[in-house]
């Protein structure tokens, strides 16, 4: 297994770099990915994050999903992004997991891949995605599209995508090894 998280200038520290940790604890290999040249990226509260890979060094191909964290501007730089939209398009179609916490389901509308579909956000951004059913509940998942609402819940929204790519035993394991309640 093998998952893209994007950063971008601004992106939620919290929920990027919960899922990183999260699936590397469960043997997922994740590559953190600037949007830029660069691969040093600023979170939206000043941390510095060095990246594994630059989107232009990255091939769709080889990974089986992808993960748009939130966080403000972060989440528009990942919609604003032609790349990003692209590669999202590409893994939809592929029927690979794409999953987006916060902010990040405007990426997801933007790419034209939530039309009629459940999903949730951060408060106060549903009104920026068309024509789906919206929950407000931590997590959704529909397909192979996994949504969250926002950082307190970045934990949630990892253990989903580690039942998503692998199985619930391992959920199980990695919610015992981390004190998960």
């Amino acid at each position: 297994m093998k998952v893209i998280v994007f950063l971008a200038e601004g992106f939620e520290e919290v929920e990027a770099l919960t899922v990183v940790d999260y699936l590397r604890r469960v043997n997922i290999k994740v590559d953190m990915v600037s949007i830029t040249e660069e691969n040093q990226v600023k979170g939206a509260h000043d941390i510095k994050v060095i990246t594994d890979k630059v989107i232009k060094d990255v091939n769709e191909s080889d990974y089986d999903g992808l993960v748009i964290p939130g966080g403000m501007p972060g989440a528009s730089n990942l919609r604003d992004s032609e790349k990003v939209i692209e590669i999202v398009k590409k893994m939809n179609d592929d029927t690979k997991m794409v999953a987006a916490i916060c902010a990040g389901p405007i990426v997801l509308d933007k790419a034209g891949i939530i039309k009629d579909k459940k999903v949730t956000s951060y408060p106060g951004f549903e009104d920026q995605l068309k024509d789906v059913s919206y929950e407000e509940t931590s997590v959704v998942k529909d397909g192979n599209i996994i949504t969250s609402r926002g950082p307190a819940i970045a934990v949630d929204f990892a253990l989903e995508i580690v039942k998503y790519l692998l199985c619930d035993k391992r959920v199980e394991a990695l919610k015992k090894d981390i004190l998960y309640k």
